[in-house]
C-alpha cells in the first residue's frame, strides 16, 4: 500500500482533496476547502515529479495560507447582508396612525393592525388623533413615535 501510495502520489492528493471537499460539504465551515485545496496543489506538485516532502510544504503553505489569507475575507462575505429584524423591532420604522392623542407622558397608536400604547420621542411633541406618526423605537410594551419622515 505504502508503496502504490509513493508511486501514485498525485493520485493519492487527489483522492485526499476529493474526501476533504466532501467533508466540507457536511461542515460548510470553509476550513476543510482550504485543506482541499492545498491538495490539489500538492497533487499538481507531485504530479510535476517533485518528492514527497515537497509536496508535504506545498501542501501546508497553500493550505495555510488559504486559511488565514482567504478564508476570512469568505466567511465576511457569506455573513454578510441585511439583518431580518423579528418580533416588536421589525415594528421599528413603521408607520401609525394615533389612535388617541400622544405626548411625551402616553397615548395610543395603530401600528400594524393593534392598539399599541404610545409616547413622543421628545419633549413637546404631541400629535393629534389621526396623525400619522413614526415608530422610532420599542419601549417594552410602548411604541415611542415621532413626526413621519417624507
Amino acid at each position: 500500500m505504502i508503496d502504490w501510495i509513493r508511486d501514485h502520489a498525485a493520485a493519492t492528493w487527489i483522492g485526499v482533496a476529493v474526501v476533504l471537499a466532501i467533508v466540507e460539504m457536511m461542515s460548510l465551515d470553509l476550513v476543510l476547502l482550504m485543506f482541499a485545496l492545498g491538495a490539489l496543489a500538492a497533487a499538481l506538485t507531485a504530479g510535476l515529479g517533485a518528492p514527497v516532502w515537497v509536496a508535504i510544504i506545498v501542501f501546508a503553505a497553500v493550505a495555510l495560507g488559504l486559511l488565514f489569507f482567504v478564508r476570512p475575507p469568505m466567511v465576511a462575505k457569506l455573513h454578510a447582508g441585511p439583518t431580518l429584524a423579528t418580533g416588536h423591532q421589525g415594528l421599528v420604522g413603521k408607520l401609525a396612525v394615533v389612535a388617541e392623542p400622544v405626548d411625551k407622558h402616553g397615548g395610543r397608536v395603530k401600528l400594524s393592525g393593534e392598539i399599541w400604547s404610545a409616547r413622543a420621542d421628545s419633549e413637546g411633541e404631541t400629535f393629534d388623533t389621526g396623525t400619522e406618526v413614526q415608530v422610532t423605537r420599542i419601549d417594552g410594551a410602548t411604541a415611542v413615535v415621532t413626526t413621519k419622515e417624507s
